[in-house]
């Protein structure tokens, strides 16, 4: 294992050995490549600079309390990955050759997974962009692959913490029936302008509501949005939310602890009502939220004393990492040993 200080590690890069790297051309696959070079060297007109012809993902490997190292759910990223190339035009690369990257890259780094007893795991960013050289605005024939990684410190140091969140309707994060679906680099660039506000204004997030209408819950930050109550884990539904895999994973742990799942357009005005609410991600699994300030209306909303977790958020925290870090069976199959 690395000499890393790995308490100190938060979210950022930092070099490991080895990424991996496969090509697209002549209506083909490359066979996987793999380097030690960080940089990768591309002409001045390729379509993914200038028109945003760019999708990634992000999914970590943990080092778990019996010593193994486990890749969690590499299948569904590579077929969220597969789904976002389609509706872009690039070429898809098979869930196969996207699995086989990200659990090679992650063998050839197992120093760098950190121990189990940091909390901290390492982090995957399989990124595909299209290489085609031209001008015009069109989809892009030619593409990379790069799957590269970085350990990342637990989201939250000393355990988890209520976050405060903003609604702002002055911004929408997608359009209906745009790419608001997928996990492109433009959707997160458009976020940052009111991420920022929210940032100098003393909150941890923005809570976007529907562009139409702006009358529904959306998303959290970059992450999807869940709320408790009546014995119901309740999620929205609309065409432009991203499909959390993180999300999809905590909806199975809740009907498997007792919870009835909804997944339904949220009012705002539902806010209210919830026992408990959270935003999740890769990042940070769970966020619980104890605060939501409405800037239009002047609305709060606090659940409990918006200092305390709430216990489902808890629970349902606690049940991913324990199958994350090996601490209980995997009864859904949802994790790869790397060897």
């Amino acid at each position: 294992m690395k000499n890393i200080d790995w308490k100190s590690l938060g979210f950022d890069y930092v070099p490991t050995d080895i990424n991996a790297r496969a090509y697209y051309k002549d209506g083909a696959w490359s066979e996987l490549e793999f380097t030690s070079d960080e940089y990768i060297k591309m002409h001045m007109s390729t379509t993914c600079l200038h028109y945003g012809l760019e999708c990634f993902e992000g999914l970590k490997a943990f080092r778990g309390v019996d010593g193994k190292v486990r890749l969690f759910r590499a299948d569904a990223n590579g077929e969220r990955m597969a789904s976002s190339a389609r509706k872009l035009c690039l070429p898809v690369p098979p869930v196969e050759l996207f699995v086989k990257a990200c659990y090679e890259v992650v063998k050839r780094n197992i120093d760098y997974v950190p121990p189990y007893e940091s909390g901290a795991s390492l982090y995957l960013r399989p990124v595909l962009i299209g290489t085609k050289v031209g001008l015009g605005v069109k989809a892009s024939h030619e593409a990379m692959l790069i799957v590269f990684c970085s350990p990342v410190g637990p989201y939250f140091k000393g355990g988890m913490k209520p976050i405060k969140v903003i609604i702002d309707r002055v911004q929408d994060r997608a359009a209906p029936r745009g790419t608001g679906d997928i996990k492109a680099g433009g959707n997160y660039a458009s976020s940052i302008f009111s991420g920022e506000k929210a940032h100098t204004m003393g909150y941890s997030n923005v809570m976007y509501l529907d562009a139409t209408e702006h009358k529904y819950i959306e998303e959290c930050g970059a992450a999807n949005f869940f709320g408790i109550k009546d014995g119901k884990y309740i999620t929205p539904k609309s065409p432009s939310i991203l499909p959390s895999i993180t999300n999809k994973s905590l909806r199975t742990l809740a009907e498997d602890m007792g919870l009835k799942v909804e997944e339904r357009p949220v009012p705002v005005e539902e806010l209210a009502s919830f026992e408990e609410a959270g935003a999740c991600g890769t990042a940070a699994v769970i966020s619980p939220i104890g605060y939501v300030f409405d800037i239009d209306t002047e609305e709060k909303v606090t659940y409990g004393d918006g200092q305390t977790v709430g216990a489902t958020c808890k629970a349902l925290y606690d049940k991913l990492q324990d199958i994350q870090y090996g601490r209980c069976e995997d009864k859904f199959g949802w994790t790869l040993v790397v060897e």
